[in-house]
C-alpha cells in the first residue's frame, strides 16, 4: 500500500512555523501536529488553517490557553476581522508535555483529536477549499507537521472514537504517551502482516519512511526491512528477548556485520504503541521513534533508487505505513 501523492511531511520546522498544504484542504484530509509544550513564559500556542501565508483570512484557529484553569479558543478570521469566539473550557495539554493533535477534515467540520481522543468539533465558516498554509506559533517545540490524504483510512460511516482496535487496551487520555503518528481508530483494520509494499522512486535524499504500529504484549522480535531486489539494505530489528535493537544489511544471501549500539535505551516497549521514521540522507538513513533520534546507519548499499521496497514482519499489529 503505497501513496507516492502524500505531502512530504514538515520535520523539527522551526517556530513561528508557516507552511504550504500542498493543493489545499481537501474533504478527508488528515494533518498530525506533533509536538510538545514548552515551560515558559508565554501562556499560549496557536495552530491556524489560513488562506494564503498573510493572517488576514483564517478559517480555523485552534488556540489552548494556559490562563486561569486551562481552556481553548476557536475562531475565524475574515478580511482581518475575527468573528464569534467558540470556546472549550478543558485543557488537554500540559505544560512540558508531548502531544499530538489530528486535524480531519470533513465536509462540514474540523474533527480534532488530541492524544488519542476526540476532543472537539469545529464547523466551517468559510469554504475549506481555500485554505492553503498552515502556521504555527506559541510556546511549543515540533517534531513533525504530516500529511495523510483523503482515502488514506478505510473510513467507514463509524463516528471517530478512542477505541484501540488492536490488541492492547490503554487508559482514555493516555493512549500515546510519547509523540507518535497515531491515526484515526476505525473498525478494520487495513494492514496484513507480513505487509509488503514498493516505495516509488526508491530511496534518495530527504526522502522519508514511516511505520507506525502496537508492540503485541508477548512479542519477540519485529523487524522492518527495505529491500533492494533480493537484498535486505536496512534491515532494523528490535529484540525483546534480548532487549536491543539491531540493523545489519543481507547481499547475496550472506548478512555483514551487525550494529547494535544505542545512544539510549530500548525505544521500544511490549504492549506499547510506537511510530518509526526512516529518513534518507546522502550518506546515511536516520531513525527516529516516537519522535526522537535513535540511530543512523551509514548505507551499505550505494544504488539508492534501487532499494525500492518496504517488508514488515514480526509481533506487531500495523496501523500506519507511508512509503
Amino acid at each position: 500500500m503505497a501513496f507516492s501523492n502524500t505531502q512530504p511531511p514538515y520535520l523539527s520546522p522551526m517556530i513561528p512555523f508557516s507552511g504550504t498544504i500542498q493543493g489545499g484542504l481537501q474533504d478527508g484530509l488528515q494533518i498530525t501536529v506533533n509536538g510538545t509544550v514548552l515551560y515558559s513564559s508565554g501562556t499560549r500556542f496557536t495552530v491556524n488553517f489560513q488562506v494564503g501565508p498573510s493572517d488576514n483570512d483564517i478559517a480555523f484557529h485552534f488556540n489552548p490557553r494556559f490562563e486561569e484553569s486551562g481552556y481553548v479558543v476557536c475562531n475565524t478570521k475574515q478580511k482581518g476581522c475575527w468573528g464569534p469566539e467558540e470556546r472549550k473550557m478543558q485543557m488537554p495539554f500540559q505544560m512540558g508535555n508531548p502531544f499530538e493533535i489530528i486535524f480531519l477534515v470533513q465536509s462540514s467540520d474540523f474533527k480534532v483529536m488530541v492524544n488519542g481522543s476526540l476532543f472537539m468539533q469545529y464547523s466551517h465558516r468559510v469554504p475549506f477549499h481555500r485554505v492553503d498554509t498552515i502556521s504555527v506559533t506559541g510556546t511549543v517545540k515540533l517534531n513533525y507537521i504530516s500529511f495523510q490524504p483523503p482515502g488514506f483510512w478505510q473510513a467507514s460511516s463509524a463516528p471517530i472514537t478512542q477505541t484501540v482496535i488492536h490488541t492492547v487496551q490503554s487508559t482514555p487520555g493516555q493512549m500515546f504517551p510519547n509523540p507518535i503518528i497515531s491515526p484515526m481508530t476505525y473498525p478494520n483494520p487495513t494492514y496484513p502482516m507480513p505487509f509488503f509494499t514498493s516505495i516509488p522512486g526508491g530511496l534518495y535524499p530527504s526522502k522519508s519512511i514511516i511505520v507506525s504500529g502496537t508492540v503485541l504484549p508477548s512479542a519477540q522480535r519485529f523487524h522492518i526491512n527495505l529491500c533492494s531486489g533480493s537484498d535486505i539494505a536496512f534491515h532494523l530489528n528490535p529484540r525483546f528477548d534480548e532487549n536491543v535493537v539491531v540493523r545489519n544489511t543481507k547481499i547475496n544471501s550472506f548478512w555483514g556485520s551487525e550494529e547494535r549500539s544505542m545512544p539510549r535505551k530500548m525505544p521500544f516497549i511490549r504492549g506499547q504503541s510506537f511510530s518509526v521514521w526512516i529518513m534518507c540522507e546522502g550518506h546515511c538513513l536516520k531513525v527516529a521513534v516516537d519522535g526522537q533520534h535513535l540511530l543512523e546507519y551509514y548505507h551499505r548499499l550505494k544504488n539508492l533508487p534501487a532499494i525500492n521496497n518496504l517488508e514488515v514482519a514480526g509481533d506487531i499489529q500495523l496501523t500506519h505505513v507511508q512509503a
